[in-house]
């Protein structure tokens, strides 16, 4: 079964925008400015079983996947480690701040 990351990045209880740390001449801001993935889960559907867990949302795993080609990470658990730690690539990757970053397995899998 395919997963969907939720809509919103927002949380309940506390006051602290992404957008307004991630400086405008930044290059994922640049790239985000002409990625469109929004096709990518009806191209996909066919390939899930629609029974069973949720997998890790295909938008996710290639945004991850662009952060890692661009800024020259080889190793898919140092690419989760940096996803986790940089505001930069979570805003990129659509995470917000509590967002949970797929296990490194994740991408060998796939």
């Amino acid at each position: 079964m395919m997963g969907q990351l939720p809509g919103s990045q927002n949380e309940l209880f506390y006051d602290f925008n992404i957008e307004q740390f991630i400086p405008e001449n930044h290059l994922l801001r640049q790239i985000d400015r002409f990625l469109d993935l929004s096709d990518l889960r009806g191209y996909l559907a066919p390939f899930y079983s629609p029974t069973g867990r949720p997998s890790v949302d295909p938008e996710l795993m290639v945004r991850m996947l662009l952060v890692g080609y661009c800024f020259g990470i080889r190793s898919e658990r140092r690419l989760c480690e940096e996803v986790h730690l940089n505001l930069a690539y979570r805003w990129f990757c659509r995470l917000g701040l509590e967002g949970e970053v797929p296990n490194h397995s994740t991408f060998s899998k796939n």
